[in-house]
């Protein structure tokens, strides 16, 4: 099961486990939209392909929660 990241690791914005906009690697690295886009849709940590997340129905959110744990450094 995916963690669900919270956040994009290089701008901070938030990204629901609920909301479309969040794109993630084999290693659920999270970036924005935006800065995907930036990256050219590759990982900067480890050079693979980020993909579209797939979001998580609010209904599973109590007994799966998303990750809280935010990866943003800025």
């Amino acid at each position: 099961m995916l963690e669900m990241r919270p956040d994009c690791e290089r701008c901070g914005v938030d990204l629901p486990a609920e909301g479309p906009g969040a794109f993630i690697c084999s290693f659920e690295c999270t970036y924005c939209a935006v800065c995907a886009e930036k990256f050219d849709d590759l990982c900067p940590g480890c050079g693979g392909e980020l993909m579209d997340r797939p979001t998580r129905a609010l209904e599973w959110h109590e007994k799966h929660p998303p990750s809280k744990e935010r990866r943003f450094k800025g």
